[in-house]
Order: structure tokens, then C-alpha cells, then sequence
């Protein structure tokens, strides 16, 4: 155990930020158990999220926004847990100048967010949205415009071949004619091959995938390089009639734009579980639009990760006190 640790053994303080509707008290009081008080701020807000864990030794984090600025002003903190596998929300860079540990969740709903995206694509490509409004409207025999391509003769394409990406395209299999994949950060093995292998991924450039695939499927973290990717020139690329289909970030995808290739008809449909501003305003582009489906964020959501989310995000701070190092940490300190 490091001597830092040592420092503030004697009053370890745990502070929730914001957990929505999640429950979290397995996580609180697992951390009760550890030693330390824990403490619920129910806010997103940055001066109250100072104010409310200014000596904290740990911030547990569910959507809440982390700056510089505001680690700074902790100057007690030793971890950042996450309650998700992305971090964008956090200065990750920031944390790490200052010995600041981020976690996030690796690998806890993998199959959870695999098998949501195919229910995403294969509500769009079956418009689904479209003929259950009409039903609830109550209209039998009716016809969209556009008509459901057979997806056996169909090519899938992933972008980001990770867990997740890697899951999806395995479950999709069956169903598509063709899967072609992209990830820049994925090594050339022999392992990454029989993994890619397996799930019936041919690996190719972002432009094949981009511009021959009649689904697209996004499983890319939100960098500088990722957000914005999906804006209109990218969209012009895809194969007219192509579906979107995003469960990663929402600011990958300019909305506008997707809406504009929409509603033009180069896109047939989009199905997103994210969006660059959550919750949407009524007004937002990908709302109100029968071959749009929005879900609410909850490509994650089972029985097993609303308990697995909040016990994996304690057990990250409570192995950091008890060993130095988080579990799953985003990056490692110098």
C-alpha cells in the first residue's frame, strides 16, 4: 500500500454525485463496510459537486460531467469510479497529472448492449416503428414506402470491434449476409483474428465499411478523432437506403445531418440508444420521425447489470484502498 494511500486511510469519504433512478445502496453499503462514510449529492451540477465533496477520497460518478477545474478542487480525491464502460465525461488527463485514479465498468453488459443493438437493427430494417404506430392508429392494411430489404442478402458493417462490437456482430450472424468490420485500435494477431473469425467479421478500411454496408453499426469510444465522424459528408458515402444504428455515443453522430439524410430518403432509418444531449429536448431532429427509434440509454439494462453496475463501480474503490490499484482503471498513473 503506497503512502498516499496512507494519508487518507483515516478519513476515507465516498461521495455519490448523480444515480438517477438506479439503486445503489449494494454499492453504499459495501463501501460502509470498507470504512468509509458515504455521502449521495444527487446532483450534476460542478460548484455543488465541489462544494458537497470537497474532501471526499472518492467520487462516485453515474452521468455527472468531471472537469479539470473541479479535480482541482478536491484535492483530497484518489478515485473517480464510473458507473459506465465510457469516460468521456471525465478529464481523464487531468486526473492522471494529479494521481487521480478513473475506473469505468469493462465488460459488465456486453451481452446486454449487443443484443439491444440487434433489436435496434432489425426493428428499423423491419420498420417496425412505422407499422405499430399505424396499428395503434388503427389501420390494418397499410404499406410503408419503403420496403423491407431481405437482410440474408444484406451486408452488415461495425465500426469498433471491441467487446461489444465483437458480441453484435457474433448475434448478428445469422442474419446477415455479410459482416465487415473497422477498428484502428485493434492489433493484427492471431488471436485477434480467430476472435474476428469466430464472430464472422471480415476486417476492412473505413471506407468499405462506410460505403458499402446497408446497416451501419457504431461501437467506437467518443474521442477528439470519433466525435462528429457521422456528419453529412459521411452520410453521403453510405449506400442509398442504408440504415444508422448507434448505441455508443451520441456525439459521434451530427443529428441534424442524419435527420436531413432521413427525411431526403438517402437513409431509410436510424435506430440510437444515445444522444449528444440527454434527455433530448422535444424538438430534437431524431424525435417525431416514424423511421427514427430512439431508445433512452438503456442498451445496458438487465436484471444482472443493475445490480453488476453499481457493485462493480464500489469494488473499484474499495480494491484501490485495500491495494493501491482500482480493478479496471481507464488508464494507470505514472
Amino acid at each position: 500500500m503506497s503512502t498516499d494511500l496512507h494519508t487518507v486511510t483515516a478519513t476515507l469519504r465516498a461521495v455519490y454525485t448523480d444515480m438517477d433512478d438506479t439503486d445503489f445502496a449494494p454499492g453504499a453499503d459495501a463501501l460502509r463496510r470498507g470504512g468509509f462514510a458515504v455521502d449521495y449529492l444527487d446532483t450534476q451540477d460542478a460548484e455543488a459537486i465541489v462544494a458537497g465533496a470537497a474532501d471526499a477520497t472518492a467520487l462516485l460518478v453515474g452521468y455527472a460531467e468531471i472537469t479539470a477545474d473541479m479535480i482541482a478542487r478536491m484535492p483530497r480525491l484518489r478515485v473517480i469510479a464510473l458507473m459506465s464502460m465510457g469516460y468521456d465525461n471525465v478529464d481523464v488527463e487531468a486526473a492522471r497529472r494529479r494521481g487521480v485514479w478513473v475506473t469505468h465498468i469493462a465488460g459488465a453488459a456486453t451481452e446486454e448492449v449487443a443484443a439491444h443493438t440487434l433489436a435496434l437493427t432489425l426493428a428499423v430494417t423491419r420498420r417496425l416503428p412505422f407499422y405499430g404506430e399505424r396499428v395503434q392508429a388503427g389501420e390494418w392494411n397499410v404499406r410503408d414506402a419503403v420496403v423491407p430489404r431481405r437482410l440474408s442478402q444484406a451486408r452488415l458493417g461495425v465500426l469498433g470491434l471491441g467487446r461489444i462490437g465483437a458480441r453484435f456482430a457474433e448475434l448478428s450472424r445469422p442474419v446477415f449476409g455479410e459482416i465487415v468490420g473497422f477498428d484502428p485500435a485493434l492489433p493484427d494477431t492471431a488471436e485477434t483474428r480467430e476472435r474476428l473469425a469466430r464472430a464472422g467479421v471480415r476486417r476492412a478500411s473505413l471506407e468499405e465499411v462506410r460505403d458499402t454496408s446497408h446497416v451501419l453499426s457504431l461501437h467506437m469510444p467518443l474521442t477528439a478523432e470519433t466525435e462528429g465522424l457521422v456528419d453529412a459528408a459521411f452520410l453521403a458515402r453510405m449506400p442509398a437506403g442504408a440504415y444508422l444504428v448507434n448505441v455508443s455515443r451520441g456525439a459521434l453522430v451530427d443529428a441534424p445531418a442524419v435527420r436531413a439524410a432521413v427525411d431526403g430518403g438517402h437513409l431509410a432509418g436510424a435506430g440510437l440508444d444515445v444522444l449528444e444531449e440527454e434527455p433530448p429536448p422535444a424538438d430534437h431532429p431524431l424525435l417525431g420521425h416514424p423511421a427514427i427509434l430512439v431508445t433512452p440509454h438503456v442498451a445496458y439494462l438487465s436484471d444482472v447489470t443493475d445490480r453488476e453496475y453499481v457493485r462493480l463501480q464500489a469494488q473499484n474503490v474499495l480494491t484501490w484502498h485495500a491495494t493501491g490499484r482500482p480493478d479496471t482503471p481507464v488508464t494507470e498513473l505514472p
